[in-house]
């Protein structure tokens, strides 16, 4: 079979490109996604902080995020960060970016980088005491970070709260909010835009909110998920507010067993037929 799929391929590749070169890549089982963020300025200097674990994923999109990425050893993270933010002095990059990789069995893959902010910043953030979008403008303006104080603290989790339904694969659910009360407390943290008498369309990202939690620990930082994901209310239509939360229950998310597949293997996602990507379109956000 793969005898045939490289030669089915190459054929394909001559016709299409004039050119039937092709490359394999390395197969990851069951990979969790992590990710470094960075910041770099035009005066040469270049950090990273740390990384994020962002391998809760439904069709490819996160859900949730935590920081730092559970599991993976001090001396590597300081290795993979480091080598992060000399490649960003290395072509001269200028302002925040994030490295992706897939992670397993203690080795790093890299996938890309991406030259933005990512929606998941925020925990990077909760654990730094930084404000990234201030830091990116900085940087565009031609202030240098060289004088940056970095200490991480804790732990951070995000959750996206999307009008989806999870007992319908993750579909889309547009319509009017009747209801709209957020979670508060130290450590809480909600960026959102909507309130009661909001209304979701399909024309539009999903993204109700984004509630980011901070604790000394993980654990802390869990529990306090689960009590804020249980006090925070949108009536009217779908969110992801429950299984998010049933999510954090689960004992593989308790042990850090995640990856990328954990979703789909443990709460029925399925792919999209052509007709359903065409309405989940507008909600595709990295």
């Amino acid at each position: 079979a793969l005898l045939n799929s490289v030669a089915m391929t190459k054929a394909e590749a001559e016709a299409a490109f004039g050119n039937a070169t092709v490359y394999m890549e390395k197969f990851l089982e069951k990979p969790r996604h992590v990710e470094f963020q960075v910041m770099s300025d035009q005066h040469g200097n270049a950090v990273h902080l740390w990384d994020r674990d962002c391998s809760l994923q439904r069709r490819h999109q996160k859900i949730i995020e935590e920081a730092p990425a559970p599991g993976v050893p001090t001396r590597l993270r300081d290795k993979m960060g480091q080598r992060c933010a000399d490649a960003c002095k290395k072509i001269g990059y200028r302002g925040a970016g994030t490295f992706e990789f897939l992670y397993e069995n203690g080795e790093f893959f890299f996938i890309e980088m991406n030259t933005r902010l990512q929606v998941e910043h925020t925990v990077t953030e909760m654990r730094y005491g930084l404000d990234l979008v201030k830091g990116q403008i900085k940087i565009a303006l031609g202030h240098s970070i060289e004088d940056y104080e970095l200490e991480a603290r804790g732990h951070s989790i995000e959750f996206r709260i999307n009008a989806e339904d999870p007992s319908n694969n993750f579909l889309p659910t547009p319509g009017t909010i009747t209801e709209y009360r957020e979670p508060t407390g130290n450590g809480v943290r909600v960026d959102g835009w909507a309130r009661t008498g909001t209304q979701i369309t399909h024309f539009y990202d999903n993204l109700i909110s984004k509630l980011i939690v901070w604790g000394v620990s993980r654990e802390e930082a869990r529990s306090k998920g689960i009590r804020c994901l249980e006090e925070y209310v949108i009536g009217g239509i779908p969110t992801t507010i429950n299984v998010l939360a049933d999510i954090l229950k689960t004992k593989e998310f308790v042990n850090s067993q995640i990856h990328v597949k954990f979703l789909e293997e443990n709460f029925e996602i399925r792919e999209l037929e052509e007709d359903e990507v065409i309405s989940d379109r507008p909600s595709k956000v990295n």
